[in-house]
């Protein structure tokens, strides 16, 4: 009886051990976190401060300008956005995003990080799409399409005009999307007095069970990490009437 209370005991002990390192490293972690979060300053667009800049061009972007140090940033929104995203075959949020380095030394931008909050859709957040990824899934989709639309041949061959014709466009806006996406995405770079500024699309998914359909008017805030800091741009679809009103700062 005594060995067996022995034994207990150094199992709680050594139970208790393991729960006081995992504790302690748990802890470690998130003081770490907290540190690194500290570390990271955060830029907002503003139109109230120096450096933020709003205009609309004739081609119906909004274009918000943000610039802080040696960084300048960019943001450009379609006005029509929220409406194209329903007429895709492949949902998706697109914003072109431009990157001005004006410092001395190299600095290298990555793209990974980059994301988009809907607001109003429970603060979802959304990572920007790997554009090689993001042009597999539209081929695979695309593919998965073809099938089904043979499989419905097979049962309905009367309709084979009208799914072919369809098929056509399908696959054209197919292959023109996907060489878009290729050839226009937003990259990693490194930015330089000899390169300095860069350009791109930036693609988020919008199919997640937490964005429904569009309010009348959208909140999102797109947060790109650069140089230590994380630019932040808060923006409405279509945006308010200040914003508008909103003339580009010296």
């Amino acid at each position: 009886m005594r060995a067996r209370r022995f034994r207990s005991g150094r199992a709680l002990v050594s139970a208790f051990r393991v729960f006081s390192f995992l504790s302690i490293f748990l802890f470690s972690q998130e003081f770490l976190l907290a540190k690194d979060k500290k570390s990271i300053s955060a830029v907002r667009w503003d139109e109230l401060q120096p450096g933020c800049t709003f205009s609309r061009s004739d081609d119906g972007k909004y274009h918000y300008g943000l610039w802080s140090g040696d960084e300048g940033l960019t943001l450009s929104v379609d006005s029509q956005e929220l409406e194209k995203t329903h007429r895709r075959h492949e949902p998706f949020f697109a914003l072109f995003l431009s990157i001005r380095y004006r410092g001395e030394k190299a600095l290298d931008l990555s793209t990974d990080g980059i994301t988009l909050e809907f607001v109003r859709h429970f603060k979802t957040l959304e990572s920007s799409l790997d554009p090689d990824d993001f042009a597999t899934k539209i081929q695979n989709d695309a593919d998965t399409e073809d099938h089904e639309v043979a499989r419905e041949l097979e049962k309905h061959p009367e309709k084979k005009a009208e799914r072919e014709a369809y098929m056509r466009t399908f696959q054209k806006e197919t292959a023109e999307l996907i060489e878009f996406v290729s050839k226009n995405s937003l990259r990693p770079a490194r930015l330089s007095p000899a390169n300095s500024e860069v350009g791109g699309w930036v693609f988020f998914s919008t199919q997640s069970k937490w964005i429904g359909a569009w309010k009348k008017q959208e909140e999102f805030i797109l947060r790109v990490p650069l140089d230590g800091k994380v630019f932040e741009f808060p923006f409405t679809l279509p945006p308010k009437p200040s914003e508008v009103q909103l003339r580009k700062r010296q």
